[in-house]
């Protein structure tokens, strides 16, 4: 009997342990996470950066995925400064910010910033490759990444309005074998020359 009673003890201790972990964070907590976001990716993840990305309106599955690869090192970890904030200048990445969060701080910032709205940018490109973007992401991309790559709910990145450089920079990752890519995804970008890729870039940068 009495060992019943502990087999019990350390069940329910369990269940509450478990409980604990999975309890949603405060909001005070949430703020403190979107704070240190902020410093580089701005106020509900928009800013005027021209290589930081746009979280705002970001599928919040995507941006699950997005922040445990960084936490995994499966991304290239970029070194950059930080933007602004407290620690304005200092050096940081991706990896080493991501490898700061739990599972739960993970969720909570995906579903805070899927939340917000989808700020495009304002941006130079050459129509010409933007008509040249269009017609190849509509032969290739329009799929997955449908309305021209407008939507969140197709749970893949936002690419209309984001920012070129950093769609230029990732497009290189996903060529190079850098980053994971969907199955899907890798016979298609395989078929892109460089002037491809650029076109693409510009197709998305017109979007604003």
């Amino acid at each position: 009997m009495k060992n019943k009673r502990s087999v019990y003890i350390v069940l329910a201790s369990s269940a509450l342990f478990g409980l604990a972990l999975s309890a949603p964070a405060s909001a005070a907590e949430v703020d403190k996470l979107v704070e240190a976001c902020s410093a580089c990716h701005g106020k509900e993840g928009a800013n005027s950066e021209v290589d930081v990305p746009i979280l705002g309106g970001t599928s919040a599955e995507y941006l699950n995925i997005s922040l445990t690869e960084y936490k995994n090192k499966e991304r290239p970890c970029v070194e950059t400064k930080i933007r602004d904030g407290a620690k304005k200048g200092g050096k940081t990445d991706m990896c080493q910010v991501a490898g700061e969060l739990s599972e739960g701080d993970i969720k909570q910032l995906a579903s805070y910033y899927a939340a917000q709205k989808f700020v495009r940018s304002a941006q130079k490109f050459d129509p010409a490759l933007a008509t040249k973007g269009k017609s190849l992401h509509e032969k290739g991309c329009e799929k997955c990444h449908s309305e021209g790559g407008s939507l969140a709910s197709d749970d893949a990145a936002i690419l209309a309005g984001q920012k070129m450089a950093y769609l230029d920079a990732a497009l290189k990752d996903f060529v190079e074998g850098k980053r994971p890519i969907h199955k899907k995804m890798k016979p298609k970008i395989e078929e892109l020359d460089k002037e491809d890729l650029e076109a693409l870039v510009h197709f998305y940068g017109s979007a604003h």
